[in-house]
């Protein structure tokens, strides 16, 4: 397989694409959030710190000399910093929503019970013994015939007993009805 084929097979993945489209929509997004955390959020903390403008924060190392153009203010410019971190906190936060709702979507569908698959003749039948076994003997024999079943073995007979000798007075009849 040549190298142009194996390449064109990689780009065309859902997986790289999806990701081209990420890394698109985030750089668009950062702009938006640097918008945000300029503009909107650090105004209401800077008149909170009483005017403190986060971004022209820094600790000078090396003072400019503006007698000599070659000597350069060198300062740690730590309020950009504070800029930045709450930059990516609110990218954070966003993210994680995003996370959520997507997990909350997923088990949504997850949730939604498929259909059940129609029984098959077998597990029909198989269905129909358990509810007649479960049944009392009366209600089976109503529902359905009677099995039949072999007769067991007359029990064997006691031996004869003594019997009493008859006694001599009869029992009178019963008089016919007429």
């Amino acid at each position: 397989m040549s190298i142009v084929k194996e390449f064109r097979e990689f780009i065309a993945r859902g997986n790289v694409i999806d990701l081209a489209v990420g890394v698109i929509i985030g750089a668009a997004f950062n702009g938006i959030v640097k918008s945000l955390v300029d503009q909107v959020i650090m105004p209401p903390i800077g008149l909170v710190t009483g005017g403190l403008d986060f971004s022209k924060l820094q600790w000078v190392l090396k003072p400019e000399d503006p007698s000599t153009p070659a000597v350069e203010l060198v300062a740690i410019q730590y309020g950009a910093f504070i800029n930045t971190v709450i930059q990516f906190l609110i990218v954070a936060v966003v993210v994680f929503l995003l996370v959520k709702l997507v997990n909350q979507l997923r088990r949504a569908d997850a949730a939604e019970p498929e259909a059940p698959a129609a029984p098959t003749a077998e597990e029909k039948l198989l269905a129909e013994i358990r509810d007649l076994l479960a049944k009392p003997p009366a209600a089976v024999s109503a529902v359905a015939p009677t099995p039949v079943v072999a007769k067991p073995a007359p029990a064997p007979k006691p031996a004869a007993a003594k019997v009493a000798p008859k006694s001599a007075a009869k029992v009178p009849a019963k008089p016919k009805k007429g």
